[in-house]
Order: C-alpha cells, then structure tokens, then sequence
C-alpha cells in the first residue's frame, strides 16, 4: 500500500498480528528497513515501553500524517 516508506516514519496495522498479540490500528514506528516492502515496526505503549517488534509488510501498513500535506 505504501511504496514511500522509510525509517522513523508512524504508521498503523492494517491487519492482526496474533503471535504478537498485536491488532489492527495498533500504531508503531518503522525502526528498520528488511526489504523493499518489509520493514521492522517497534509497537511501544503509552509510556514508551517497547510492546513488540514486527516484521511487517508494507501492504499492511498505513502511513501517517501529523501535519497537513495536500493530496
């Protein structure tokens, strides 16, 4: 879904991730890039604390924006 995807960007599952215990719109935050469409998302909670890390496809993410950029 995402073809400009890079490190430190935000992002949110667009699917459950069971064996993380991780859910759809779970929000986390690319740490690595795996491949051209793998990256490695690091889910923390609210104080921080790092929940998991995913390899994820970029197809199951959904980059996001904090400040206003036209379509």
């Amino acid at each position: 879904m995402n073809n400009n995807l890079k490190i430190l960007d935000v992002v949110a599952l667009l699917k459950n991730i069971p064996e993380k215990k991780l859910i759809i719109g779970q929000v986390g935050t690319i740490v690595e890039v795996l491949s051209e469409k793998v990256f490695e998302v690091e889910f923390t909670s609210n104080i921080g604390e790092t929940i998991a890390l995913a390899a994820v496809d970029s197809e199951d993410l959904l980059l996001l924006h904090y400040e206003f950029e036209p379509a």
